[in-house]
């Protein structure tokens, strides 16, 4: 025999189950990865008392202003996040929800992840010295070059490493600093060739360059817009492709002509 049921009825014993796979939901953990601003690191200045770089074999410059390479804050690798915490992260712009693999894309455990990204910034300041040479036109055996910033990791740093290589042997190339006597600050990956790549978690960095004092910030081209997004009020945004753009655009910026924006 069938029975009919009234519309309400079945609409009611529908929401049983999906009530049911909310309940389960609030307390799984999810793929998720919640991220915040980290800290920011003048690679002109000293990180601990030590130089973060520091030059041998050729004469160097005495800096002005800082070039501030940013991070950000990401929960473990082993971290349970819930949707309580995805949902209050939504209203929130000083915090942002992101796949797992994006942020750990290896895997592995947490002292796996952690060398793993120590290599990604050895390699990274490797590159970061290679690009500096190159775009100075200096052979690599001229200077012994060694980059220190301890408790980071990963490659997001190479543009700003290699920036302050730059402005150490070189400033602006007509006796000025790089900078301009400004706090600078950005990110973004960088080979050897001096190409700038994408890093992720630009927004959240922004707003670490802001909070420490920053009034620009260099961000790969291809991230133009997601630095845009909850872009801090007085923070100007300077696209670069190159580590050739980016010493350009400074120039530019000391010397009040046109500079590229997002």
């Amino acid at each position: 025999m069938h029975t009919r049921l009234s519309r309400s009825r079945t609409l009611a014993l529908c929401a049983v189950p999906v009530l049911a796979l909310f309940g389960v939901a609030a307390f799984a953990p999810l793929p998720f990865t919640l991220a915040q601003p980290g800290t920011t690191a003048n690679v002109l200045g000293d990180d601990h008392g030590t130089p973060v770089i520091s030059i041998k074999g050729t004469p160097t410059r005495t800096t002005s202003g800082e070039l501030r390479m940013t991070t950000i804050v990401a929960t473990g690798p082993s971290a349970d996040v819930r949707i309580a915490d995805v949902v209050d992260s939504w209203f929130r712009t000083d915090r942002a929800v992101m796949p797992h693999d994006s942020v750990y894309p290896t895997g592995g455990s947490e002292k796996e992840i952690e060398k793993h990204n120590l290599d990604d910034m050895r390699k990274s300041q490797n590159n970061a010295v290679d690009a500096a040479l190159n775009h100075l036109g200096r052979p690599k055996g001229s200077v012994d070059v060694t980059l220190n910033l301890a408790d980071v990791g990963g490659p997001s740093a190479g543009l700003f490493f290699a920036l302050g290589v730059v402005d150490k042997l070189d400033g602006d190339g007509s006796g000025g600093d790089l900078t301009g006597g400004r706090t600078i600050a950005g990110t973004g990956t960088i080979q050897a060739n001096g190409k700038v790549g994408a890093v992720g978690g630009v927004s959240l960095k922004t707003q670490a360059a802001r909070r420490d004092g920053a009034t620009v910030f260099l961000v790969p081209k291809a991230e133009c817009t997601e630095a845009g997004t909850e872009l801090p009020k007085g923070l100007r945004l300077i696209p670069v492709t190159t580590l050739k753009d980016a010493v350009s655009s400074l120039r530019a910026l000391e010397r009040g002509q046109k500079v590229p924006s997002c």
